[in-house]
Protein backbone atom coordinates (compact mmCIF):
# COMPACT_ATOMS: atom_id res chain seq x y z
CA UNK A 1 0.00 0.00 0.00
CA UNK A 2 2.67 2.18 0.69
CA UNK A 3 4.64 1.62 -2.42
CA UNK A 4 1.61 2.34 -4.48
CA UNK A 5 0.74 5.73 -2.53
CA UNK A 6 5.05 6.46 -3.42
CA UNK A 7 4.03 5.98 -6.82
CA UNK A 8 0.75 7.99 -6.97
CA UNK A 9 2.68 10.68 -5.08
CA UNK A 10 5.68 10.58 -7.60
CA UNK A 11 3.23 10.20 -10.48
CA UNK A 12 1.69 13.63 -9.18
CA UNK A 13 4.98 15.50 -8.93
CA UNK A 14 6.12 14.24 -12.37
CA UNK A 15 3.07 15.58 -14.51
CA UNK A 16 3.34 18.82 -12.35
CA UNK A 17 6.95 19.39 -12.76
CA UNK A 18 7.86 22.50 -14.55
CA UNK A 19 11.12 21.21 -16.25
CA UNK A 20 8.95 18.06 -17.68
CA UNK A 21 6.24 20.69 -18.87
CA UNK A 22 9.24 22.72 -20.61
CA UNK A 23 11.03 19.59 -21.87
CA UNK A 24 7.60 18.68 -23.64
CA UNK A 25 6.68 22.09 -24.74
CA UNK A 26 10.46 22.76 -26.51
CA UNK A 27 10.53 18.35 -28.22
CA UNK A 28 12.98 17.51 -25.59
CA UNK A 29 12.91 13.32 -24.78
CA UNK A 30 13.44 14.35 -21.04
CA UNK A 31 13.44 17.46 -18.13
CA UNK A 32 17.25 16.31 -17.68
CA UNK A 33 18.27 18.71 -20.57
CA UNK A 34 17.76 21.64 -18.47
CA UNK A 35 20.35 19.90 -16.06
CA UNK A 36 22.88 20.27 -18.82
CA UNK A 37 21.71 23.33 -20.26
CA UNK A 38 21.94 24.99 -16.59
CA UNK A 39 25.54 23.83 -16.34
CA UNK A 40 26.43 24.99 -19.77
CA UNK A 41 24.93 28.08 -19.28
CA UNK A 42 27.36 28.79 -15.94
CA UNK A 43 30.29 26.72 -17.15
CA UNK A 44 30.64 27.47 -20.86
CA UNK A 45 31.08 24.13 -21.40
CA UNK A 46 29.95 23.72 -25.30
CA UNK A 47 30.79 25.14 -28.09
CA UNK A 48 30.85 25.53 -32.11
CA UNK A 49 33.36 23.26 -33.86
CA UNK A 50 33.91 20.69 -30.73
CA UNK A 51 34.24 16.91 -30.64
CA UNK A 52 31.85 16.10 -28.31
CA UNK A 53 30.87 12.44 -26.76
CA UNK A 54 27.82 11.44 -24.58
CA UNK A 55 28.03 8.07 -22.45
CA UNK A 56 25.02 7.11 -21.73
CA UNK A 57 23.34 8.49 -24.05
CA UNK A 58 19.72 7.13 -24.24
CA UNK A 59 17.21 8.45 -24.37
CA UNK A 60 18.77 11.50 -26.01
CA UNK A 61 17.67 14.63 -24.05
CA UNK A 62 21.34 15.75 -23.78
CA UNK A 63 22.22 14.76 -27.18
CA UNK A 64 18.99 16.76 -28.46
CA UNK A 65 20.48 19.81 -25.90
CA UNK A 66 24.33 19.40 -27.47
CA UNK A 67 22.82 19.17 -31.36
CA UNK A 68 20.96 22.42 -30.79
CA UNK A 69 24.04 24.13 -29.57
CA UNK A 70 26.45 23.09 -32.51
CA UNK A 71 23.77 23.46 -34.65
CA UNK A 72 23.65 26.67 -37.56
CA UNK A 73 25.96 25.11 -40.07
CA UNK A 74 25.72 27.35 -43.41
CA UNK A 75 23.39 24.94 -45.57
CA UNK A 76 22.15 23.28 -42.45
CA UNK A 77 23.71 20.38 -39.78
CA UNK A 78 26.42 21.13 -37.14
CA UNK A 79 29.52 22.74 -36.71
CA UNK A 80 31.34 20.21 -34.86
CA UNK A 81 30.75 16.04 -34.13
CA UNK A 82 28.60 14.71 -31.30
CA UNK A 83 28.63 10.96 -30.32
CA UNK A 84 26.19 9.19 -28.48
CA UNK A 85 27.42 5.57 -26.57
CA UNK A 86 24.68 3.64 -24.46
CA UNK A 87 24.25 -0.08 -23.90
CA UNK A 88 20.21 0.35 -24.58
CA UNK A 89 18.94 1.76 -28.27
CA UNK A 90 18.15 5.45 -28.93
CA UNK A 91 15.87 6.61 -30.66
CA UNK A 92 18.26 8.29 -33.60
CA UNK A 93 18.66 12.66 -33.06
CA UNK A 94 19.93 14.67 -36.16
CA UNK A 95 23.38 14.93 -36.82
CA UNK A 96 24.53 12.45 -33.95
CA UNK A 97 26.09 9.75 -34.64
CA UNK A 98 25.08 6.70 -31.85
CA UNK A 99 27.09 3.73 -30.95
CA UNK A 100 25.44 0.86 -28.73
CA UNK A 101 27.37 -1.27 -27.29
CA UNK A 102 29.99 -1.01 -24.20
CA UNK A 103 32.54 1.06 -24.66
CA UNK A 104 34.74 -1.24 -23.37
CA UNK A 105 34.59 -3.64 -26.12
CA UNK A 106 37.06 -3.41 -28.65
CA UNK A 107 34.55 -3.49 -31.49
CA UNK A 108 32.58 -0.36 -30.00
CA UNK A 109 35.96 1.48 -29.74
CA UNK A 110 36.95 0.38 -33.14
CA UNK A 111 33.65 2.28 -33.96
CA UNK A 112 34.49 5.05 -32.07
CA UNK A 113 38.10 5.32 -33.57
CA UNK A 114 36.49 5.52 -36.97
CA UNK A 115 34.12 8.34 -35.77
CA UNK A 116 37.36 10.17 -34.52
CA UNK A 117 39.22 9.77 -37.44
CA UNK A 118 42.45 10.83 -35.60
CA UNK A 119 40.77 13.38 -33.16
CA UNK A 120 40.67 14.42 -29.81
CA UNK A 121 37.28 15.11 -27.54
CA UNK A 122 36.84 18.74 -26.47
CA UNK A 123 33.74 17.33 -24.41
CA UNK A 124 32.74 13.92 -22.43
CA UNK A 125 29.67 14.17 -20.58
CA UNK A 126 27.70 11.33 -18.64
CA UNK A 127 24.50 11.28 -17.48
CA UNK A 128 25.52 7.45 -16.48
CA UNK A 129 23.84 5.80 -13.18
CA UNK A 130 23.59 2.60 -11.89
CA UNK A 131 21.34 0.07 -11.37
CA UNK A 132 20.28 0.44 -7.58
CA UNK A 133 20.01 -2.92 -5.44
CA UNK A 134 18.81 -0.97 -2.42
CA UNK A 135 21.97 -1.79 -0.43
CA UNK A 136 24.20 1.34 -0.02
CA UNK A 137 27.79 -0.12 -0.21
CA UNK A 138 26.88 -2.04 -3.36
CA UNK A 139 25.38 1.14 -4.84
CA UNK A 140 28.14 3.30 -3.78
CA UNK A 141 30.77 0.53 -5.05
CA UNK A 142 28.77 0.62 -8.58
CA UNK A 143 28.83 4.30 -8.83
CA UNK A 144 32.41 4.55 -8.24
CA UNK A 145 33.01 2.20 -11.22
CA UNK A 146 31.01 4.01 -13.40
CA UNK A 147 32.75 7.47 -12.73
CA UNK A 148 35.95 5.29 -12.84
CA UNK A 149 35.04 4.15 -16.44
CA UNK A 150 33.66 7.56 -17.40
CA UNK A 151 37.69 9.16 -16.28
CA UNK A 152 39.55 6.52 -18.07
CA UNK A 153 37.61 7.32 -20.99
CA UNK A 154 38.62 10.90 -21.00
CA UNK A 155 41.85 10.09 -20.15
CA UNK A 156 42.09 8.12 -23.78
CA UNK A 157 40.17 9.80 -25.89
CA UNK A 158 40.40 13.53 -24.44
CA UNK A 159 41.88 16.20 -25.38
CA UNK A 160 44.51 17.15 -22.37
CA UNK A 161 42.56 20.47 -22.07
CA UNK A 162 39.45 19.11 -22.20
CA UNK A 163 36.26 19.03 -19.98
CA UNK A 164 34.54 15.59 -18.52
CA UNK A 165 30.64 16.04 -16.64
CA UNK A 166 29.45 13.28 -14.70
CA UNK A 167 26.45 12.82 -12.77
CA UNK A 168 27.08 11.82 -8.91
CA UNK A 169 24.85 11.38 -5.92
CA UNK A 170 25.54 12.99 -2.72
CA UNK A 171 24.89 9.11 -0.60
CA UNK A 172 26.97 7.05 -3.06
CA UNK A 173 30.58 7.50 -2.50
CA UNK A 174 30.83 11.04 -3.62
CA UNK A 175 33.51 12.23 -1.65
CA UNK A 176 35.46 9.06 -2.56
CA UNK A 177 34.49 10.34 -6.34
CA UNK A 178 35.90 13.64 -5.55
CA UNK A 179 38.94 13.04 -4.78
CA UNK A 180 39.90 10.69 -7.64
CA UNK A 181 38.34 13.97 -9.63
CA UNK A 182 40.85 16.18 -7.55
CA UNK A 183 43.74 13.86 -8.43
CA UNK A 184 42.84 13.27 -12.00
CA UNK A 185 41.91 16.65 -13.45
CA UNK A 186 43.37 20.41 -12.50
CA UNK A 187 39.91 21.72 -12.03
CA UNK A 188 36.93 20.23 -10.37
CA UNK A 189 33.20 21.94 -9.56
CA UNK A 190 30.42 20.59 -8.01
CA UNK A 191 27.08 22.12 -9.61
CA UNK A 192 23.23 21.20 -8.65
CA UNK A 193 21.33 22.56 -10.70
CA UNK A 194 17.87 23.94 -10.37
CA UNK A 195 16.33 21.31 -12.91
CA UNK A 196 18.08 18.66 -10.66
CA UNK A 197 15.00 17.77 -8.09
CA UNK A 198 15.49 19.23 -4.47
CA UNK A 199 14.73 15.43 -3.03
CA UNK A 200 17.61 14.18 -5.11
CA UNK A 201 20.70 13.54 -3.59
CA UNK A 202 22.34 14.14 -7.39
CA UNK A 203 25.13 16.33 -7.83
CA UNK A 204 27.52 16.60 -10.99
CA UNK A 205 31.46 16.87 -11.22
CA UNK A 206 32.90 19.24 -13.69
CA UNK A 207 36.70 18.20 -14.67
CA UNK A 208 38.69 20.51 -16.50
CA UNK A 209 42.13 19.31 -17.80
CA UNK A 210 43.56 15.93 -17.67
CA UNK A 211 46.67 15.42 -15.07
CA UNK A 212 47.05 12.11 -16.24
CA UNK A 213 45.92 11.54 -19.94
CA UNK A 214 46.96 8.07 -21.13
CA UNK A 215 48.25 7.15 -25.06
CA UNK A 216 45.44 5.45 -27.11
CA UNK A 217 45.58 1.96 -26.40
CA UNK A 218 45.23 -0.27 -29.65
CA UNK A 219 42.27 -2.38 -30.27
CA UNK A 220 43.30 -5.96 -31.55
CA UNK A 221 40.22 -8.21 -31.07
CA UNK A 222 36.70 -7.94 -30.01
CA UNK A 223 37.52 -9.02 -26.46
CA UNK A 224 36.01 -6.30 -23.45
CA UNK A 225 39.35 -3.64 -22.34
CA UNK A 226 40.21 -4.07 -19.27
CA UNK A 227 39.33 -0.72 -17.54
Amino acid sequence: MAKKKLNKNWLHDHINDPYVKLAQKEGYRARAAFKLKEIDEDEKLIKQGQVIVDLGCTPGSWAQYLRRKLAGKEGGGINGTIIGLDMLPMEPVADVDFIQGDFREARVLRQLEVLLAGRKVDVVVSDMAPNLSGIATADSARMEHLIDLAIEFSQLHMKPSGTLLVKCFKDMGFSQIVEKFRTEFKVVVQKKPKASRDKSSEIFLLGRGLKNPLENKKVEDDTALDI
